[in-house]
């Protein structure tokens, strides 16, 4: 695994264990030579976890649309920054980039992003992990909303299972190193003969 890309919250939230989540994981990425490849951000979670990553030793690359290099305050240390013309771009850059996909704690634009490289990992765009840094529960209800979404017929249990999750960096990642991808049609109704 050569890069990660980590979506996290450009807020640094209220529970300091965030944060120290947030250096943990770019400590053990530093550690393992993996690449963190991220929004590009100098603020909140974001902004933390470039910077001590690369006090680590690590590579960082952030990736920013045009619009938010202001608003977001681009991080002008990097070991490298794209700045692309929007959203989308930004996405499939980042996916482009890495080997497997990370939420940590964050808002909507963690949620969507995150939801999206799942998405395509499901429909078969790409075989790459994806995984919940879970800190102090932060994901459980989530977690409890995705095995509703099995339960009520949305969702099927190996599609379930491509979301790892852990409480540590450390554990995470070694699920990532042995992530094989389920070879299951997306489609419930299919599988019935309807």
């Amino acid at each position: 695994m050569k890069r990660v890309c980590v979506y996290l919250g450009s807020n640094p939230g209220h529970d300091p264990a965030y944060a120290q989540a947030t250096d943990g994981l770019a400590r053990e990425l530093a550690h393992r030579s993996i690449g963190l490849v991220y929004g590009g951000s100098d603020v909140g979670l974001m902004g933390r976890l470039a910077n001590a990553c690369l006090a680590a030793g690590g590579e960082v690359v952030g990736v920013i649309p045009e619009l938010l290099v202001e608003k977001e305050v681009a991080h002008t240390g990097l070991s490298r920054l794209h700045v692309v013309k929007s959203m989308h771009e930004r996405k499939q850059k980042m996916a482009d980039l890495s080997d497997g996909f990370i939420a940590l704690p964050g808002g909507l634009g963690t949620l969507e992003e995150f939801f999206e490289a799942l998405t395509w990992n499901q429909l078969g765009y790409h075989a790459k992990p994806c995984g919940l840094l879970d800190i102090k529960g932060y994901y459980t209800c989530l977690a409890e909303h995705m095995d509703r979404m099995v339960n009520e017929g949305f969702l099927v249990q190996e599609h379930r299972r491509m979301v790892l999750t852990d409480a540590t960096p450390e554990g995470l990642l070694d699920q990532f190193e042995t992530y094989v991808p389920p070879q299951v049609d997306k489609w419930i109704e299919r599988k019935k003969g309807l």
